[in-house]
């Protein structure tokens, strides 16, 4: 045992964006995947490439990958089916249909303000055009020039680029600096630039990977809530009066479950070369059974939230009184069931959520000062001949927005300071099991399983409302319908595997994530309309009627949650 003890931090970037593609038509709904990746996901590998000290662990979720590696086919291709982006190559904004303009002004104001916009003269004029226009004219297309949707689309993607972009690239500095009046070459010299982007991303990773520098996991692939698929009775664990679904059961959930990792750890390995060590199984989500059925397929480590822990030790040890939380949370975790075992690490709540909601108020200088001290204090209470493992996780993407200049300040001076502290070392979870392989680092053993999420440490984001449990009864009779028809053979070997990836697609978090009018009406709207859009084509695929039912809203949303409701915090503030 090291004579002077450690602090080993985790710090884990959960990559994740849902299937956007109508696959029907191969169109792109939504443009989420493609904008995150030239800001977030490019600036994210730019601050490790940076620090070649810093460690950190990111998870990309096989879904988003598939998009990933399906824009760079585009580019390549020439044939761009997301229509946003292609509007920013169209050769002629003159004569745009009503709805491709709709499409430019609706998506083009679409970020946060503040952060994105304001700073931008430019852009913030285009702005202020549009809205004079709108008070005052019914029809404020027919004011808008084609010069105007030039300026439009360029600003927008200026807007969406990562910090490191706009430092080090001539291009974006040359278009910021000239701030009107692009021409189609400089449209198309900024469409070559994003195609560039993307198609670099997952080379830029495996190239981290292979240095050491990071650990990449995956999620079962289409980012299902494995514990719901294998028994929806799982939710009261933490909510035990919870309403349900009408149907109790999700129809043949544990092979759908299988399904799911067995095409992770399938996919992850042809990306980077051999499959993951570990999993972020989808929003945090666990239960025994999930977890053991993970192990079943090889993955040695999971992670999920700090309220699953306390209610799994609550239902192991038979106690209502915990210990101090630094006595408990700051350890790996052993989970058995017969043969199988995984480790299991558990999230920091109050410095996960301080980097997703409170530390974008603050100077960067104040943030990492406040971060490091916290860690500092966690290290004090070390007892002796002791390492500490502190996990803090949290989205990789979607807090970077509410930051000045995407996070560059906050990250840059984190990674800084984390790498030459002496008592604090970056690390990685599978560098983690090794020490414990090694004795260096204590594992506990926790012999029961509360199901629940990071969120809350509960499953309550996504079920147990009437919206989203209306949501899992249209899946639940589509996957009826799916059952009767894969197993009339009357399909082909190729018309059952769209069957089954459309089935997939339906059966991902993010769409009962925003069912609730919490959420905002426009998100919820979105949202509400491609889940249903998708439920529509898998009965279509299926050659099956489509129900009336699914033309008609589930949800309807009207709150104004923090950082849009793209996050949301591991406790209730």
């Amino acid at each position: 045992m090291s004579a002077s003890p450690k602090l080993y931090l985790n710090l884990y970037w959960h990559m994740h964006q849902p299937d956007y593609r109508d696959t029907i038509t191969g169109e792109y709904v939504l443009p989420w995947s493609y904008l995150h990746a030239i800001k977030d996901y490019t600036d994210m590998a730019w601050h490790l490439e940076s620090n070649p000290a810093a460690r950190v662990t990111f998870n990309f979720v096989p879904v988003l990958l598939d998009q990933l590696e399906d824009y760079a086919a585009q580019f390549k291709s020439g044939e761009i089916r997301d229509p946003l982006l292609a509007s920013l190559a169209d050769r002629d904004l003159n004569n745009l249909s009503r709805e491709r303009c709709e499409l430019i002004v609706g998506s083009c104001f679409k970020s946060h303000h503040e952060k994105m916009m304001t700073p931008f003269a430019h852009y913030q004029r285009l702005f202020n055009i549009y809205k004079t226009l709108e008070s005052e004219s019914p029809k404020p297309f027919n004011y808008l020039s084609a010069q105007y949707k030039a300026d439009l689309l360029v600003w927008y993607h200026l807007a969406w680029t990562g910090e490191s972009i706009r430092r080090e690239n001539k291009l974006v500095q040359r278009l910021m600096e000239k701030g009107n009046q692009f021409t189609l070459d400089e449209r198309l010299a900024l469409f070559k630039l994003i195609g560039e982007l993307i198609s670099d991303l997952i080379p830029r990773y495996k190239k981290l990977q292979k240095r050491g520098q990071i650990e990449i996991s995956s999620t079962p692939h289409y980012h299902p809530i494995l514990p719901l698929l294998l028994d929806f009775r799982s939710t009261r664990d933490a909510m035990p009066y919870a309403p349900l679904p009408h149907n109790n059961q999700y129809p043949g959930g544990r092979i759908r479950a299988e399904a799911h990792i067995k095409q992770a750890r399938a996919s992850h390995a042809r990306r980077f070369g051999k499959p993951s060590n570990g999993m972020w199984p989808a929003e945090g989500g666990v239960s025994h059974a999930a977890l053991s059925l993970m192990a079943e397929h090889g993955v040695q480590w999971a992670a999920t939230g700090e309220g699953v822990l306390a209610n799994s030790l609550y239902k192991s040890f038979e106690t209502s009184d915990l210990p101090p939380r630094h006595d408990y949370l700051y350890k790996p975790y052993r989970v058995t069931d017969g043969s199988r075992e995984i480790t299991c690490f558990f999230r920091d709540d109050l410095l996960s959520d301080k980097i997703g909601f409170e530390y974008a108020k603050m100077h960067s200088n104040d943030a990492v000062r406040d971060f490091i001290s916290t860690l500092e204090h966690i290290h004090s209470t070390t007892p002796a001949g002791e390492h500490r493992v502190v996990s803090v996780i949290l989205d990789g993407e979607n807090a970077w927005e509410y930051y000045p200049y995407n996070g560059y300040y906050f990250l840059s001076e984190l990674y800084q300071a984390l790498s030459v502290h002496p008592d604090i070392e970056m690390t990685t979870f599978s560098e983690v099991l090794k020490k414990c392989q090694e004795k260096v680092v204590q594992v506990a053993d926790l012999p029961a399983v509360a199901a629940g999420s990071w969120v809350y440490g509960s499953f309550s984001t996504w079920i147990g409302s009437v919206e989203k449990n209306f949501g899992w009864d249209l899946l639940c009779e589509a996957k009826k319908v799916y059952d009767r028809v894969m197993h009339s053979n009357t399909l082909s070997a190729e018309e059952q595997e769209a069957c089954e990836r459309q089935l997939a697609i339906c059966e991902g978090s993010d769409w009962f994530w925003w069912f609730g009018d919490y959420n905002s009406a426009m998100s919820v709207d979105s949202f509400d309309r491609l889940y249903r859009r998708n439920l529509g084509n898998l009965y279509h695929l299926l050659k099956q009627p489509v129900p009336a039912v699914l033309n008609k809203p589930i949800s309807v949303g009207g709150g104004d949650p923090a950082a849009g409701g793209t996050m949301r915090r591991g406790q209730e503030a």
